[in-house]
């Protein structure tokens, strides 16, 4: 666990999107497993990139990929809780992106779980690295950490 001054609030987000927790989420020690935050995280951020960005996850030429991801627990939460994940960008490059990410339960704005990720944005077919389309560029510029 983090000391206070390292805990993220919720207005150090520029989105927030609402995820419930389902009954496979906990584990056997009665709350929500570690590696269900990462799935929590990829679902705001893709959601955003296609409702917002206009990503075609079936059919476009471009796709982003994960690189590098990292997490850091800080209370516990366990089925059943609606929980508020927050998103920001944390770093925009040319071809890649690294998002900052945390969840909030409906308790409190101090963070129960932050973290990252980054997506590299690749031709589909070559899996090479390419530029962020500009629509997606758009999305993202606006959520930018200043």
């Amino acid at each position: 666990m983090a000391d206070n001054a390292e805990i993220p609030t919720i207005s150090d987000y520029g989105r927030l999107a609402t995820v419930t927790t389902r009954w496979n989420d906990n584990d056997v020690y009665g709350h929500v497993n570690n590696a269900v935050f990462y799935e929590y995280f990829d679902s705001v951020a893709n959601s955003y990139l296609i409702e917002v960005g206009g990503l075609d996850i079936h059919g476009g030429d471009v796709i982003g990929l994960v690189v590098e991801s990292g997490c850091r627990y800080h209370a516990p939460v366990e089925y059943p809780a609606t929980l508020r994940v927050g998103l920001r960008v944390d770093r925009l490059g040319n071809r890649s992106v690294t998002y900052g990410l945390g969840v909030f339960t409906t308790e409190s704005d101090d963070a129960v779980v932050h973290g990252y990720f980054s997506h590299v944005f690749v031709d589909r077919d070559t899996r090479r690295p390419t530029a962020i389309p500009d629509g997606i560029r758009t999305a993202l510029e606006r959520l930018v950490v200043e």
